[in-house]
């Protein structure tokens, strides 16, 4: 009894080890592995606890390819994106056996807030992520199935946002990093790209790219159509270096644009697929009329004849930088460089460019003359017809708008302009816009062996436009500057210097000019003239025959002083005044000349100083147009002196003589105000008695072409 009683109160453990309980092979193993397990040290029970839930892990999302997690997917990934992620059809996240497997059947990414529309779609994404490298922050994609995607990258307006750059709405822009892929198949790709900056919106499919072992077996070829500025461009081309690109490194490829007939074909590099900065390609670019590229940009050029440019082009700081630019536009070349930028988001242009030889037909159209008229009839195309009146003043309009959008800086340098009587050379330009101002100053150029300087101010800001003149010729030798009018250079010891200061409203040349206001002077200080037709001028005829017998035509003129003034009231510039004065004569000129009509009603007369037998005593005048004008030797003053000399013929003969008589009464001019260019009001003869004989200036006919 107390035997029993003794066994009841011993253990089992006590049993077992008295031998009065046998156990068998399985229950001996799980006392062995208890007692190791509770042997073995706490961080490694811990450690194959964990193993064991990731095992188990392992093994659910296996057997279930993880499509329970398809919403708490959407959830964390629309977090850490900053955007929506949703999975219209079959998604799939799980181990196999390592890798992280990745299905999502009609994947969309929404854009940021400030854009509308997804970011990126896909009908079919499948791929396999390395996971250790996901573990240390490296996005290895091992292999990468996408079907029917389309991507949309998109900058704001400001320039300081775009598309790709997920977390914050408001982070900064970042480029666009593309993972690691090593094998994949990419099929029905799209890709939006749009910057507001330039008006520039393009839409590019990708051809069937497949991948093995992290490379691109072929070239990756590419199609788009977009707009920029409203017009509508095509392109092609082909993505040489594929391999480089899936890895984020440099792309280099080739790819031609059209529109219309404007091509522009490049050939170079981009850093990265969306990363402008460090690109580097060489352009060649051509069409019928480089207006129609610049539209492109939003810039307002006239139109021209074909052209073809060659350039290097590269992207740094933010500007586009033309460099090498070589090329020809109609029958003139063109060599230089330019820079495109857009500082705070308004477009700038800043070029430096030269030309060695510019013909005149290609330089018409700046300056506002229709370049299809010129084509077809040579010269007689800068000659219009109005009320059966010629018209010679460029009459095409500013485009105002398109110059209120975009600012430039230029230094243009022409050496020699061709065309026929063009007398034009070293041309120098400083252009300048601002936010709708046009200053042109300097603009310099040779005519005719004189320099001439202007700054030209087009304030385009308001309506109506406002055109500010200032020209001026320096002082020259007349014979340099009038040898093609027959003036002899050996010998001619005059200068002539002159200035125009007009200001206008109106959008054309002709339209500026015909309301101006302002004042023209040419201003000859003392010196010689030899000229065949001088003394004709004068209509001195007993001096021209005399000259003419004794074989002495080509003595020269003795100029005091001479001044040929207009002011201009509205767009009609009256004689103020036309004063010449010789060692034999004072020559004195009326009339006026209209920029409304550019109808021409001016006379000259020269009275001597010294007593002539014979003497007409009569106005030469100048009639007609700008474009077509016309000298009157035989004027209505000569007619009347002969009536009244053959009046007196029927008294006598020698009568008649007296008609044309000249007694030789003319008064010195006071030379001070005529070199001063003063108005006609402040002239004076040598004794300092105002002068009665000149300022009468407007006459009825161009008050008439009002």
């Amino acid at each position: 009894m107390n035997q029993e009683f003794k066994r009841a109160r011993l253990s089992k453990a006590d049993m077992q080890a008295a031998g009065l309980v046998h156990e068998g092979p399985a229950r001996r193993a799980w006392r062995w592995s208890a007692t190791r397990w509770s042997a073995t040290p706490w961080p490694l029970r811990v450690l194959a606890g964990l193993l064991l839930v990731l095992f188990a892990i392992w093994l659910v999302l296996f057997i279930t390819k993880g499509r329970f997690l398809k919403h708490p997917a959407e959830s964390i990934a629309s977090r850490v994106l900053g955007r929506d992620l949703r999975v219209a059809g079959d998604f799939q996240l799980y181990f196999a056996p390592i890798d992280l497997k990745i299905r999502a059947e009609g994947l969309t990414i929404a854009n940021p807030r400030w854009l509308k529309g997804p970011f990126f779609s896909a009908r079919l994404i499948d791929g396999r992520l390395s996971t250790f490298r996901l573990l240390f922050g490296q996005r290895v994609i091992k292999r990468l199935e996408l079907d029917r995607s389309a991507v949309d990258l998109q900058w704001s307006r400001n320039g300081r946002l775009n598309s790709w750059t997920f977390g914050s709405p408001d982070a900064p822009a970042k480029p666009l990093e593309m993972p690691d892929i090593r094998t994949g198949k990419v099929t029905g790709s799209r890709v939006h790209f749009s910057d507001p900056r330039l008006a520039l919106m393009a839409d590019i499919d990708i051809a069937s790219v497949a991948a093995a072992n992290s490379r691109v077996a072929e070239t990756i070829g590419f199609t788009g159509r977009g707009r920029m500025r409203g017009l509508p461009f095509t392109l092609d081309g082909r993505l040489l270096t594929p391999n480089a690109s899936l890895a984020g490194g440099e792309n280099k490829l080739v790819f031609h644009a059209r529109s219309g007939a404007t091509q522009l074909d490049a050939d170079g590099v981009l850093r990265r697929a969306t990363q402008l900065d460090g690109a580097h390609f060489q352009l060649k670019v051509r069409g019928p009329d480089i207006s129609q590229l610049f539209d492109f940009l939003g810039v307002a050029l006239p139109a021209t004849r074909t052209y073809s440019f060659t350039s290097q082009l590269d992207h740094i700081d933010n500007e586009w930088r033309f460099q090498k630019l070589t090329g020809r536009y109609g029958q003139s070349d063109l060599a230089g460089k330019m820079t495109i930028s857009l500082p705070k988001d308004r477009l700038l242009i800043v070029a430096d460019l030269k030309t060695d030889r510019l013909h005149m037909i290609d330089i018409a159209p700046f300056v506002g003359y229709d370049l299809d008229r010129l084509e077809a009839r040579g010269a007689a195309g800068l000659i219009t017809t109005v009320n059966g009146a010629p018209r010679i003043l460029p009459d095409a309009p500013l485009r105002v708008d398109a110059i209120r959008r975009f600012d430039a800086k230029l230094d243009y340098a022409v050496r020699t302009v061709e065309g026929r009587n063009i007398p034009i050379s070293n041309i120098g330009l400083k252009l300048d816009l601002d936010k709708g101002m046009l200053k042109l100053s300097p603009l310099t150029f040779m005519m005719a062996g004189g320099l001439f300087a202007s700054d030209v101010d087009i304030d385009a800001r308001g309506a109506p436009v406002r055109t500010s003149y200032d020209i001026r010729l320096s002082p020259t030798p007349m014979g340099k500057l009038l040898a093609r009018w027959g003036v002899e250079e050996s010998g001619t010891s005059g200068t002539i210097r002159a200035r125009a200061q007009l200001k206008g409203l109106g959008d054309t040349v002709r339209e500026s000019l015909a309301t101006s206001n302002g004042r023209i002077a040419v201003i000859m200080p003392k010196g010689t003239m030899w000229a065949r037709n001088i003394q004709l001028a004068e209509l001195d005829i007993g001096v021209f025959i005399q000259k003419m017998f004794e074989k002495r035509l080509k003595d020269p003129v003795e100029i005091n002083c001479g001044l040929i003034a207009f002011t201009v009231r509205d767009g009609v510039a009256s004689a103020d005044p036309i004063l010449i004065d010789t060692t034999k004569n004072v020559i004195l000129g009326r009339g006026a000349f209209s920029f409304r009509d550019e109808r021409l009603d001016l006379a000259l007369r020269a009275d001597g100083k010294k007593f002539s037998l014979f003497s007409g005593q009569s106005p030469i005048g100048l009639a007609g147009y700008f474009a077509a004008p016309r000298v009157d030797v035989i004027s209505p003053e000569l007619l009347a002196r002969g009536a009244a000399g053959l009046g007196l013929a029927a008294l006598t003969p020698l009568a008649a003589v007296f008609a044309f008589v000249d007694v030789g009464d003319a008064k010195s001019a006071d030379c001070s105000p005529v070199l001063a260019g003063a108005q006609a009001r402040a002239q004076r003869t040598t004794s300092g008695t105002p002068r009665d004989d000149v300022g009468r200036g407007t006459p009825s006919k161009s008050e008439g072409g009002r």
